[in-house]
């Protein structure tokens, strides 16, 4: 039995969906340890599932603390929020720990270190999978300095640390104080694990190499095969108000914001947004934004789609940079318009436009009607729309959710030779 310990939203969830689908295809018993909410959605791809039973809301927390980590732009911001946020993490550690036994092997999210211990501790490997490059380089910025940061091997190796530091700190808040509780001492090597990693302890990341190519100087046991896409269980039926949309008119503009969007905000997004749509004399798709009436005949509002479906069929698509929802943009071939709110969001926005693939980064909290209508007009010109198609193309050779299962198996088969 592999355990994947994972938390977030849906979107921080998905990928490890991806990689539980290709160990049932080598063989490879599997099950998710995942929020309560997310029962439907990890059974309905047909895999085993664990309940975290305690989650933010239950225990508590603040919603506007939660608001303000997701909107933190800056190193002191975000450390501050994180100081914040593992306070609360206590409540959730033992229903990680009770996860964990029974397992052969442990696959964990660089916010749950506690995988890595317990690993150690049963005698079994662990994988550290992280949704984004995180191991130091000295080559390029952390995803929360990229595009922020001056060039420097030194800074770059610095900012790789102050990320592995607040993904620690995540976990050392509340661990160290169960650990204790429970088994009287802290375990041995007790610190950041994330540059440990060796044939029994790798490292797989979900980044593509033409994105971000893997670097020369990583830990050989480091693993970047590509992202870690799901395979839909079966064909998307769209709505027919959402097909018969598509079917009457030219491709439309994909605009959602996820997690990040604020609800309290929506008068205010909705009607920049429709602005910026008439301005760029583009059709829209709204997504994410609740029941909106009175829209323009030209903008459909719809509560989600699989972005595998959706994205490909747009003629581009803003959103808030999340790395799942980046990498779905990239991989459909479409340009991007990314509107980063903070944490990695910045750096995918900035790659997008390094790469050719979309327009300049337009932050959240500088956009009006008439920059994002100037971003579209930018990311759907005809030499921006070649490269988006490109990169797409070169993406669709890649298949890192397989080759990231591949490395989980061959670690268990290490053990037991």
């Amino acid at each position: 039995m592999i355990t994947i310990l994972c938390s977030g939203s849906r979107g921080d969830v998905q990928p490890y969906l991806a990689l539980a689908q290709q160990l049932h295809r080598i063989g490879q018993t599997v099950r998710i340890a995942a929020g309560q909410d997310f029962e439907a959605l990890v059974r309905g791809y047909g895999v085993d599932y664990h309940p975290i039973r305690v989650d933010m809301q239950s225990i508590g927390v603040d919603p506007e603390m939660i608001r303000q980590a997701q909107r933190a732009d800056s190193l002191p911001r975000m450390l501050a929020s994180f100081r914040k946020m593992r306070d609360y993490g206590v409540h959730m550690v033992e229903e990680y720990h009770d996860a964990c036994p029974g397992s052969d092997a442990i696959v964990y999210h660089p916010g749950l270190a506690i995988g890595r211990f317990m690993a150690d501790r049963a005698g079994i490997p662990s994988v550290l999978a992280t949704p984004f490059p995180l191991h130091r380089t000295a080559l390029r910025p952390s995803v929360i300095a990229y595009g922020k940061a001056g060039p420097g091997r030194l800074a770059n190796r610095f900012s790789h640390a102050m990320l592995q530091r607040m993904l620690w700190m995540t976990s050392k808040g509340s661990l160290k104080p169960f650990w204790i509780s429970r088994y009287g001492a802290l375990p041995p090597g007790f610190g950041i694990p994330f540059e440990r990693s060796d044939p029994l302890h790798p490292a797989i990341v979900s980044c593509s190499n033409h994105v971000f190519p893997r670097p020369a100087d990583w830990n050989p046991h480091v693993h970047q095969h590509g992202y870690w896409f799901v395979e839909e269980p079966e064909t998307y039926g769209p709505p027919p108000e959402l097909e018969a949309f598509l079917a009457t008119g030219k491709p439309p503009v994909y605009i959602g914001f996820g997690s990040m969007f604020d609800a309290q905000a929506t008068g205010r997004v909705v009607r920049e947004v429709i602005e910026a749509l008439r301005l760029a004399g583009n059709r829209g798709v709204l997504s994410g934004m609740g029941r909106l009436a009175g829209l323009p005949d030209d903008i459909i509002a719809i509560d989600g789609a699989p972005h595998s479906w959706l994205f490909p069929r747009m003629a581009a698509v803003v959103h808030h940079g999340g790395a799942g929802t980046s990498a779905a943009g990239f991989r459909a071939g479409v340009p991007s318009i990314i509107t980063p709110f903070a944490l990695d969001q910045h750096a995918w926005a900035c790659r997008a436009y390094e790469l050719g693939v979309g327009s300049a980064p337009l932050p959240a909290k500088r956009l009006t009607a008439v920059k994002l209508a100037g971003a579209i007009r930018t990311a759907t010109t005809g030499e921006v729309v070649e490269r988006a198609r490109l990169l797409g193309e070169a993406i669709a050779t890649e298949n890192g959710a397989r080759e990231a299962a591949a490395v989980i198996a061959h670690t268990l088969g290490a053990l037991s030779s």
